[in-house]
């Protein structure tokens, strides 16, 4: 049977708010043994402590796992939960199911096409390491056969939730006599994600070699399309793969750009310019955000970097998230700050799914 993608976006009151998909489920919209992965903004504050990703990532898999009658280790096994702490601005706390159901017949033209990738647990000494990076080029690669995307061309963005480092799996490998890339936690993360990030780069063949001296040190390294979030709540990366394939039904594509810093707004009207759309073909918006470590954006300087109070990341998302919310016309988007070796420096990949131009529009999507 052919395959096709499904995508819907779910308002939520909170991060333990899995009404809406309950309802999705119940009134049809979704089979919940169709969905392979699920990405979502909550309000925390996408640090460290942020328990909101995990409270989230807690309820998702006791809903499936209610409505599919299994264990959570199977919900584990076969959906990729990707939460991203911090809906600062504008930005709407939401979540996008992907659901690869079955279809009869594949459309003319390459469609929306999913792909799922997990690596292995990471020790923490491993983490923002050569292991971390060869692991995730090996599930990128992995998940683009999933898909059945043939060229790295056809990748449009790879999402992958991170492991960071806590207090405790710092002195747990110390403990067997193994030194972690740092004692900083909050800088563990930057690491996870620049790691993660080379991978998808390696994978993809966007760079020759990955050192691991580069992670978060040489920035002329980096990917087009990868995004990585990084959180308390996992061990291993999961990776989603999103690109267009033949053989797969549906209206769904995915075009994307590359922001060259967090106001260029050209990059999100070029893609939609590509895809043929206006704001009712819209499904999803996903991308990346960061304060550019030069400390300036266009020559003029910017703060974000030596405020004290509230982290740079948070920042960073509330900026982007407001120019493309000015653009799409809408504030139920993904924006994930911390942009490590994910675009240039002080920019970022963004990518919009929408319904193909020589398909019927009908916006798919909830509030």
């Amino acid at each position: 049977m052919t395959r096709r993608a499904g995508v819907l976006r779910l308002a939520t009151a909170g991060p333990q708010d899995t009404a809406p998909l309950a309802e999705a489920i119940d009134r049809g919209d979704i089979d919940p043994a169709t969905v392979v992965a699920i990405v979502g903004k909550t309000e925390g504050n996408g640090c460290v402590n942020d328990f909101t990703r995990g409270y989230a990532t807690l309820a998702l898999k006791l809903l499936l796992a209610e409505r599919l009658s299994c264990p959570l280790s199977d919900i584990e096994r076969r959906v990729a939960i990707v939460m991203s702490g911090g809906t600062e601005g504008g930005l709407s706390p939401h979540m996008l199911v992907f659901c690869r159901e079955t279809t009869g017949e594949a459309a003319a033209a390459p469609r929306l096409a999913i792909g799922i990738g997990l690596t292995r647990a990471f020790r923490p000494e491993e983490i923002g390491r050569a292991g971390q990076i060869e692991a995730t080029a090996e599930a990128v690669r992995e998940a683009m056969a999933d898909a059945g995307i043939a060229s790295a061309a056809d990748v449009h963005f790879v999402q992958i939730k991170c492991p960071l480092l806590t207090k405790e799996r710092i002195e747990e490998a110390a403990g067997r006599g193994a030194v972690t890339t740092t004692a900083d936690t909050y800088h563990s993360m930057a690491l996870s994600r620049g790691a993660s990030a080379l991978g998808v780069a390696r994978a993809l063949g966007e760079i020759d070699t990955a050192p691991e001296a580069a992670v978060c040190r040489d920035w002329s390294l980096f990917s087009r399309v990868a995004s990585a979030s990084a959180g308390v709540e996992l061990l291993r990366n999961e990776i989603v793969v999103l690109g267009n394939a033949p053989g797969w039904g549906g209206d769904l594509v995915i075009d994307h750009d590359v922001m060259t810093d967090a106001i260029d707004a050209h990059a999100v009207r070029r893609t939609l310019q590509r895809l043929g759309i206006g704001e009712d073909g819209i499904v999803a918006v996903l991308a990346k955000a960061e304060a550019a470590p030069s400390g300036t954006i266009r020559g003029r300087r910017h703060t974000m970097l030596d405020d004290s109070d509230i982290h740079s990341t948070r920042h960073a998302r509330a900026l982007v998230g407001g120019v493309l919310a000015g653009v799409i016309g809408d504030t139920m988007l993904y924006v994930s700050g911390g942009a490590e070796h994910q675009g240039p420096a002080g920019g970022g990949p963004v990518a919009i799914i929408g319904h193909a131009r020589d398909a019927g529009r009908s916006r798919q999507s909830a509030a």
